[in-house]
């Protein structure tokens, strides 16, 4: 099934089995053939033979269950679905199938894209990678790894243990990785092949717990969600004066009356708090999401593995809470200055307002809400990522022959999390209510009196009060997210 190395134009093959290919000139399918020094016809026979593997049935086809039996055979592991990928990305009429044109066709465009970053890391031209070599290349895309791992990834890769990878070892071990061949996608891969211990992306982009600039991504981060919060307020506001409202509640009338009390700035009162709590709450999440991760990694055996999609979910899902639970007494401040009525009189400020509600409620009053508001988490992430997922993978189906770009995932995140949303949404409004009791007597003392009292005198529509311009903050509030932060990793020199 691999491609064994041929001796080229009589001359002796370099002892270490580097191939320094001379041919000037963009890259081309010669390059490769040079560099694995196979003649066309052994080429074609090499993948003829790769086909036939996959092809177990004799069908002269291959389809889904024989790509991932195929893929299991090699030892890639199921779980990360490059069996579905693998064959979305080859069956380019979409039929469900992949005849041998198709996979030829997957395994030229491959090659190429595998030689081009193979010359990119061999600097010196000597027609292999040093691991110093490879230890360059994933500094440059912001990735620091130790000797260690660096040591694992150069012996996963050098097949004849030589010291080197040559670009046949390079070709054999990326071949049938069905996404585009990056620095930071191959250390993805490598991670979940060799079991290298990196970053998930349930809280942070993948791979940035080992990153060399991993505080520039937390502020990278933390402006785009700032800025993102503040183009968005006036939605934010709307959508908890709404969700307080007892009675028939109504957009237009709410509008009117936000503009009365404090006009256009009205629209932004509480947004201060609102971006004051970005960069606390996403430290803490992000650094607890990481404990969480190695915490989980030693239970199950204390092997540097992948904690698996659950994994994920669960130390998401607690680092989400741990970072709410942190940060709720200022929510809950933010949310009685959104909706205090003072009747003309002046605001009070934020640390007035806490003073109060210490004096006069105590403190446990900074908590309240903060149940429904937990029970909501892991819903949430659970449906979020669920849809994500299906809808990145119908993308790749019916849309897209490779791995979806970036504006492509935007617009499967934008859907997922309204989908989350909505989902959990109820439980946003007896949290809202429950942190505006002393303004609402009507909204009860606990939170099964708060659902109680809402069903028995709203019904249903009560408990999705304010979900319009909740769900019309999503897609500028995503989009400006993914704007600024794409901004500010170039500001940052993350590119």
């Amino acid at each position: 099934m691999e491609a064994k190395a041929k001796p080229g134009n009589g001359k002796e093959q370099p002892k270490n089995g580097c191939n320094p290919v001379k041919k000037a000139g963009p890259v081309t399918m010669d390059h490769v053939l040079l560099a694995l020094r196979e003649t066309k016809d052994e080429r074609e026979l090499r993948i003829r033979g790769l086909f036939n593997f996959f092809d177990s049935a004799n069908a002269g086809y291959l389809d889904y269950a024989l790509i991932e039996a195929g893929l299991s055979s090699l030892q890639i592991p199921s779980e990360y679905k490059y069996a579905r990928d693998l064959l979305n990305v080859c069956d380019a009429n979409h039929d469900g199938r992949v005849d041998y044109q198709e996979f030829k066709r997957y395994m030229d465009d491959k090659e190429l894209e595998l030689y081009r970053i193979f010359q990119a890391i061999d600097i010196e031209h000597n027609g292999c990678i040093l691991p110093e070599e490879l230890w360059d290349a994933l500094v440059k895309a912001g990735i620091e790894i130790d000797d260690e791992e660096l040591a694992r990834f150069v012996e996963r890769v050098d097949k004849d243990n030589n010291g080197v990878i040559t670009f046949e070892e390079w070709r054999d071990f990326l071949l049938l990785y069905p996404h585009e061949a990056t620095m930071e996608n191959i250390y993805h891969y490598l991670e979940r092949i060799c079991l290298v211990d990196i970053g998930e992306q349930t809280v942070i982009p993948g791979g940035i717990s080992k990153h060399v600039h991993a505080s520039r991504y937390l502020i990278a981060g933390g402006v785009a969600g700032a800025t993102s919060r503040t183009f968005t307020a006036p939605l934010d506001r709307l959508k908890v004066i709404l969700q307080v409202q007892t009675t028939e509640a109504h957009i237009m009338p709410a509008v009117r009356t936000i503009w009365k009390e404090g006009g256009l700035l009205g629209f932004f009162r509480g947004n201060g708090l609102n971006v004051l709590k970005v960069a606390p709450e996403s430290a803490i999440r992000f650094y607890t999401y990481e404990m969480l991760k190695t915490v989980i990694v030693d239970a199950k055996g204390g092997e540097k593995s992948d904690i698996g999609t659950l994994g994920r979910l669960l130390a998401g899902g607690i680092a989400g809470a741990v970072a709410q639970t942190a940060i709720y007494p200022m929510d809950l401040v933010k949310t009685r200055i959104q909706i205090y009525k003072g009747d003309g009189k002046k605001i009070p400020s934020i640390g007035t307002l806490s003073k109060d509600i210490l004096v006069k409620e105590g403190p446990r009053a900074f908590y309240r809400g903060l149940v429904p508001s937990l029970l909501g988490i892991v819903p949430y992430a659970g449906i979020d990522l669920a849809a994500y997922e299906k809808l990145k993978e119908m993308s790749k189906k019916y849309l897209l022959d490779s791995e979806p770009g970036p504006l492509v995932q935007l617009g499967c995140g934008t859907i997922s999390g309204a989908l989350g949303a909505s989902c959990v949404y109820p439980l946003q409004v007896v949290r809202t209510r429950m942190q505006a009791q002393q303004y609402s007597r009507d909204a009860g003392n606990g939170m099964a009196d708060v659902f109680r009292r809402t069903f028995q005198h709203e019904g249903i529509r009560g408990f999705y009060k304010g979900i319009f311009p909740n769900l019309l903050k999503v897609v500028p509030s995503a989009s400006i997210t993914y704007m600024v932060y794409e901004t500010m990793k170039k500001r940052l020199d993350l590119e």
